[in-house]
């Protein structure tokens, strides 16, 4: 009975084991700045496979990158992308057509759409309501699934934020695809309550709400250590 009770036991431990290894991805984070560096950290914690796709993988900031993250692997967006399952874009606006266009085909990826179609002032958005930078990117990204979000937030909270609360923050995510509950997981593993905000379109809800947020913290003094939550009763 004891050698079955053990038997048993090493059982549990193994296919726990195997179900931790299926759900680690592969994750290509396109940009290197703040926001890519901060998600590829969290998912690293959360056991992931990271790759950085960044303009040139030779330079002195990849070098600082590989330097500061010897887990991760640093390449061309196209290197970096190959073998990914879940591609991240964190590319300021301007850059993200072109970004896209570096990774090469991108049929059957799941894209996390991070980014934000502000203008360069930050005044507002450059497109919205009957449209949205999610949209876009899906545009740009033919044959992938693009789901927007974590960029409802700042970068200094993108890695498993805490709060004396001790309650979540809310990441709203967008999109339509078989892939939405592996992205649902992957926003999980961040720390976040992740929440199926519904389809791509969405993104024309998401993207203003991420506005508000900005403007909180930069034009009305209430800084960057904040988040938004969902309360229920």
């Amino acid at each position: 009975m004891t050698q079955n009770s053990g038997f048993l036991r090493e059982c549990r431990v193994e296919t726990r084991s195997i179900a931790m290894q299926h759900q680690a991805r592969q994750i290509a984070i396109i940009g290197a700045g703040n926001v890519g560096t901060a998600l590829g950290t969290g998912w690293a914690k959360a056991g992931h496979r990271i790759s950085y796709g960044i303009r040139s993988p030779q330079g002195e900031k990849a070098q600082q990158l590989q330097a500061a993250q010897p887990d991760a692997r640093v390449a061309s967006n196209a290197d970096a992308v190959r073998e990914a399952q879940v591609v991240a874009l964190c590319t300021p606006w301007s850059a993200t057509e072109a970004a896209i266009r570096d990774c090469g085909d991108l049929t059957g990826k799941i894209i996390i759409d991070a980014t934000n179609p502000l203008k360069p002032d930050l005044s507002g958005l450059d497109r919205g309501l009957d449209t949205s930078g999610g949209e876009q990117v899906a545009a740009w990204a033919r044959g992938a699934q693009v789901f927007k979000a974590m960029n409802q937030i700042g970068y200094g909270l993108m890695d498993h934020p805490q709060f004396p609360s001790g309650l979540q923050p809310v990441m709203f995510v967008a999109g339509d695809g078989e892939g939405k509950p592996a992205v649902l997981r992957l926003i999980a593993d961040l720390g976040f309550e992740a929440i199926d905000a519904g389809a791509l379109t969405a993104s024309r809800l998401l993207e203003p709400y991420a506005l508000l947020w900005i403007h909180l913290a930069i034009f009305k003094g209430l800084g960057p250590n904040f988040g938004f939550g969902l309360l229920r009763r």
